[in-house]
């Protein structure tokens, strides 16, 4: 049996739906993204959201 979550149909699926949604890759310094992750957490935030109202904000938008 293969197995759900890399069967070549959830694959596909999920590179779909990175083009749909836009995918950008972002390296941190070792230890950094945990640090950022319990920040954007303990703001009830994901890191994604987080980092993503961040942009938002500078660029004089926000939600």
């Amino acid at each position: 049996m293969e197995d759900k979550k890399t069967s070549a149909a959830k694959l596909a699926a999920n590179d779909r739906w990175d083009k749909k949604q836009g995918r950008f890759l972002i390296r941190f310094k070792p230890g950094e993204k945990e640090r950022i992750q319990a920040h954007a957490e303990s703001l009830g935030m994901s890191l994604n959201g987080y980092i993503v109202a961040l942009i938002e904000k500078d660029m004089g938008g926000g939600s």
